[in-house]
C-alpha cells in the first residue's frame, strides 16, 4: 500500500519538488546565464533545502543538463505538433514550424537562452547542443521533398538548422536588430525555398 501525506504519495511529492527545481534552474540559467546557477541559488529560488536538491540531482551539472534537455524536448514536440500534415504547402509548413519555434524561444527568452546561448558558456552543455543537432535536422529533413537525393536532403537539413540556430542566437543576444515579424518572415522564406 502506498502511503500518502496531505493526499499525495511520496513519488508525487518528489516529482513536484523536481519540477520546482527544474523551473528554478530554467529561470536562473535563462536569465542570468551559467554563472547564476549554483545548488544554493537553485534551492533558494525553488524554496527547497539542499537535501531535496540531492534527492533529484547528483550535482549542479546534472540539473543544468536536465533543464536543457527539458527545453529541447519542448521545442521538438512543439515543432512536431506544428506540422502534423506533411501534405500541406511548404510555405504553410514552414510558417507553422517557425511560429512554434518563435513562440517557445523568443516569446519566452529564458528558453531560447537555455537552448542557444547557455551551451556556449556552460561546459556541461557544450556537448549536449552538438548531440541534439541530428534530432532537429531529422525533423527538417522529413519536410524536404522526397525527390531530392538522400545526401542532398541531409546537407540541406543540417545547413538550415545551423542557419536558423545562428539567426535565433543573434536575435536573442540582441545583435540582430529586426522585428519579430521580420525574423519569422525570413526564416519561413528560407525553409519554404528549401522545401519547394
Amino acid at each position: 500500500m502506498t502511503r500518502t501525506w496531505a493526499g499525495t504519495t511520496l513519488d508525487d511529492r518528489r516529482a513536484a519538488r523536481r519540477a520546482r527545481l527544474l523551473a528554478a534552474g530554467l529561470d536562473l540559467l535563462g536569465t542570468g546565464g551559467s554563472g547564476a546557477v549554483s545548488v544554493r541559488a537553485v534551492c533558494r529560488r525553488a524554496k527547497l533545502t539542499e537535501r531535496y536538491f540531492y534527492e533529484s540531482f547528483t550535482d549542479r551539472e546534472q540539473l543544468v543538463v536536465a533543464v536543457y534537455e527539458d527545453v529541447a524536448e519542448q521545442l521538438r514536440q512543439a515543432l512536431i505538433d506544428a506540422v502534423p500534415d506533411t501534405r500541406a504547402e511548404p510555405a504553410a509548413r514552414a510558417e507553422a514550424a517557425v511560429t512554434a519555434a518563435v513562440e517557445l524561444m523568443v516569446d519566452d527568452p529564458r528558453k531560447g537562452s537555455v537552448l542557444l546561448l547557455a551551451p556556449v558558456t556552460d561546459p556541461a552543455l557544450s556537448a549536449r547542443g552538438v548531440a541534439l543537432l541530428p534530432a532537429f535536422a531529422a525533423l527538417v529533413r522529413e519536410q524536404l521533398p522526397a525527390r531530392l537525393a538522400a545526401d542532398e536532403r541531409e546537407m540541406t537539413a543540417l545547413g538550415l538548422v545551423g542557419s536558423l540556430s545562428n539567426l535565433f542566437t543573434a536575435y536573442l543576444a540582441g545583435t540582430l536588430k529586426v522585428s519579430r515579424a521580420r525574423l519569422i518572415a525570413h526564416c519561413v522564406r528560407q525553409l519554404a525555398q528549401a522545401g519547394s
